[in-house]
């Protein structure tokens, strides 16, 4: 049976990791363009001036909000990857040239909210950014590619932060749908499939959250999916053939022993870091555990009639996700040592699978597994947006970088993904992270690699941005013109 003539193939990016040319084209900052690369064993981190105008640096987290009287500030002494990152912005045309080579017909990229707004409504349209999109979409079509657009990828302009304090202020809903209003307005005639944020559940809060940030990552996820869904009204109205997903960060996790604990926990987490978003975008309204969660954080959204109303009449057109790896939930006591990483998110170690450098758990049968859960919960047209392995990798003598664990990765999860399919999972399409080399977003580095295409940059900003062929870019082309069929 394999996949349907029409599957669309593809890769995705993001403005921030891979753009570049962060103070360039009448763009503003953003928050990543004031972290540091980490490590294969430590987070990126975020550097500004404290309350007392002393030098400061902590974790960077996707609410890019900083402390209490403390301001953004560059410093000369630092490497900032995302002021360069892959330079997409001035090499997008030869980039997706190597995309429509290896036979791609979808591409998913985020449009940088700072080079459309830079400093929010009041400050105007930046026509400058408005052209380089279209320029980027126009190169796309040009190629036969029917691209897959995300609006917001943990990108707001600095700007909003200052004005605003973040997403827990709900003047940020209107800055984001006039925001969406325009892209969907500027691009329609280009862009017929767009998602809201990517992966909104990703500052769900956990067990270990402290229960000040749990109540405000729980309001500013409340003010996200009001605004995905009122993007999603001003989408349908404009134009009733565009369609509008949801994009939720994949969570597959099995539990440790056949403790009954241990089965309910692993289903409250699926509960509380997936569905919480997913139930909310595709169904129109929180689940009923909701009330569980707000219990347990001890905090009242105030969700008003008028949320409640947008939220039922906006709901996605699709489901999007990632899935990288799976993961291990238990209540029994652990070895500190028991412990791996994971994309962004920790876990305990299965033994039964082989890990990355990461920690992260690769499990193809977990992502069969996954597909089949939420067609069967949500039966809505699904979207893998996500899916890829970061290595450490350089280019060999021969100026080709030999990547087989990159080709044994996906080789895998095409075929569980094909299984899927074939047992009737509603997939309508494949993107890999990441097409091409680009800034991590949890590590912050380029020396971790995650592309079928090789850009020369490391981690210090040593490179010439350079690009070339990785064998898993042949590999995947061939993947592509048979449809899914020839994974050898």
């Amino acid at each position: 049976m394999g996949f349907p003539n029409n599957f669309l193939w593809g890769g995705s990016i993001s403005a921030a990791q891979i753009e570049g040319a962060w103070n360039e084209g009448g763009k503003s900052p953003v928050a990543v363009d004031y972290c540091t690369a980490g490590s294969t064993t430590g987070m990126r981190e975020i550097w500004y001036l404290d309350k007392n105008g002393q030098r400061a640096h902590q974790r960077w987290e996707a609410v890019g909000v900083l402390p209490q009287g403390a301001k953004y500030q560059l410093f000369d002494d630092l490497h900032y990857t995302n002021h360069v990152a892959s330079d997409f912005y001035h090499h997008y045309k030869e980039d997706i040239a190597l995309m429509a080579e290896m036979g791609y017909t979808t591409f998913n990229t985020s449009i940088s909210w700072a080079r459309i707004y830079p400093y929010g409504i009041k400050g105007g349209i930046n026509q400058e950014g408005v052209d380089f999109y279209r320029n980027v979409f126009e190169e796309c079509r040009k190629y036969g590619m029917d691209p897959v657009i995300t609006l917001y990828k943990y990108d707001e302009p600095v700007s909003l932060n200052e004005q605003y304090g973040g997403w827990t202020n709900r003047k940020m809903i209107d800055e984001f749908v006039e925001f969406a209003r325009v892209c969907f307005s500027e691009y329609k005639d280009l862009v017929n499939k767009w998602m809201t944020f990517n992966e909104i559940n990703i500052i769900m809060p956990g067990d270990d959250t402290p229960k000040d940030i749990a109540q405000r990552n729980l309001i500013y996820l409340h003010h996200q999916l009001v605004a995905a869904a009122k993007a999603t009204i001003v989408a349908h109205e404009m134009d009733a053939n565009l369609k509008v997903g949801a994009m939720i960060c994949g969570n597959m996790a099995y539990p440790l022993t056949p403790d009954p604990k241990d089965a309910f926990a692993r289903y409250k987490k699926f509960q509380d870091f997936f569905c919480y978003s997913a139930d909310t975008q595709v169904r129109g309204e929180y689940p009923s555990f909701a009330q569980r969660v707000w219990k347990e954080w001890d905090i009242d959204l105030n969700i008003s009639v008028e949320d409640k109303a947008i939220l039922k009449a906006g709901k996605a057109d699709f489901l999007g996700f990632s899935y990288y790896a799976s993961g291990v939930v238990t209540t029994h006591t652990t070895d500190e040592n028991d412990i791996t990483g994971g994309n962004v998110l920790g876990t305990v170690k299965n033994p039964y699978l082989e890990a990355n450098a990461w920690g992260w758990q690769i499990d193809p049968l977990g992502f069969k597994h996954f597909l089949h859960i939420i067609n069967d919960r949500y039966q809505v047209p699904l979207f893998d947006v996500e899916n890829g392995i970061g290595l450490i990798e350089k280019e060999d003598e021969d100026g080709i970088c030999h990547d087989p664990a990159r080709i044994d990765y996906h080789r895998r999860h095409i075929q569980a993904m094909k299984e899927a399919v074939e047992e009737g999972v509603n997939l309508f399409g494949y993107t890999t992270w990441g097409c091409i080399d680009l800034v991590s977003a949890g590590t912050g580095q380029m020396d971790k690699k995650y592309g079928f295409i090789y850009v020369d940059m490391d981690d210090q900003g040593h490179g010439d941005l350079h690009r070339s062929r990785k064998d898993s870019f042949y590999w995947y082309k061939k993947v592509i013109a048979s449809n899914g069929e020839d994974l050898d």
